[in-house]
């Protein structure tokens, strides 16, 4: 018996995110962070063209090296990112997202879209929420 991980896991087989054991799963987790959407937004914004890890880095307001470093090298290995060294001393690095990560950055571009145009009225929630359970 196969499960629909196991199906997932296959070439072109679509996954499916409530059986606990797709990669589906950890998919969302990887590309649902708040770095992620703004690697693949300040990527996008560049494409085609390459940008360097310094340049990423200082595009990407409270991101520390040892988090870009992450998201980059999750984002390279899904294969969303394109990554390039030249071989100087120090290395050069330059990332470009994939058609894959393009296509990925249509979606995420909705998904802000509509966090941006929400956030007061989430905010007002969460306040109001808030209130009500420190009341009661």
């Amino acid at each position: 018996m196969t499960t629909g991980g196991d199906r997932a896991a296959g070439r072109g087989v679509r996954g499916d995110l409530f059986d606990p054991d797709c990669p589906t799963r950890q998919l969302l987790d990887r590309i649902g962070t708040k770095w992620t959407s703004m690697a693949v937004k300040t990527l996008a914004d560049a494409a085609p063209d390459e940008v360097r890890f310094a340049e990423l880095r200082r595009r990407m307001p409270g991101v520390s090296q040892k988090m870009l470093s992450v998201t980059l090298r999750s984002l390279t290995s899904d294969g969303l990112v394109s990554r390039r060294v030249e071989p100087t001393v120090p290395p050069r690095v330059f990332y470009r997202l994939t058609g894959l990560g393009l296509s990925l950055e249509a979606v995420l571009a909705g998904l802000r879209t509509w966090a941006e145009e929400h956030m007061a009225e989430i905010e007002r929630a969460n306040e109001a929420n808030g209130q009500e359970a420190g009341g009661g």
